[in-house]
């Protein structure tokens, strides 16, 4: 964990995280990277939600891990991966908490994608 200070999520700045009821499917450069009925939405504050997918319904061979690093003082530091295929890079397109605050820990062990570096990240029903 970062020793940087952290913040518990509150009604002032909440996190909700949730089971995922659809298909959350990410593609890029017309290649599916990630398959999943697992994934958890995470609500935080009026940010728009994201998705977190276990690595296990991710390609993890597309990804490159990247140098990056970043800092929320809600659920820790955060490390990035470059998607690289086919001579084709997207850099820092996913990132992972390795050791979440406990207040997001059920997000350890997934990924999340950004939405303008992928192809696209589609909730389906099927």
């Amino acid at each position: 964990m970062s020793a940087q200070p952290m913040k518990i999520p509150g009604p002032d700045h909440p996190i909700t995280i949730e089971p995922n009821p659809k298909r959350v499917m990410v593609r890029w450069n017309d290649r599916v990277i990630a398959d999943s009925r697992k994934a958890l939405t995470l609500k935080e504050a009026s940010y728009p939600a994201v998705f977190y997918i276990p690595r296990s319904d991710v390609d993890m061979t597309l990804l490159a891990h990247s140098m990056h690093k970043s800092f929320c003082p809600y659920k820790g530091e955060a490390s990035y991966y470059s998607i690289a295929s086919d001579g084709e890079r997207s850099e820092n397109a996913v990132w992972s908490y390795e050791d979440p605050s406990d207040a997001v820990s059920e997000i350890k062990g997934y990924v999340a994608f950004y939405p303008d570096r992928v192809g696209s990240i589609e909730e389906l029903t099927s």
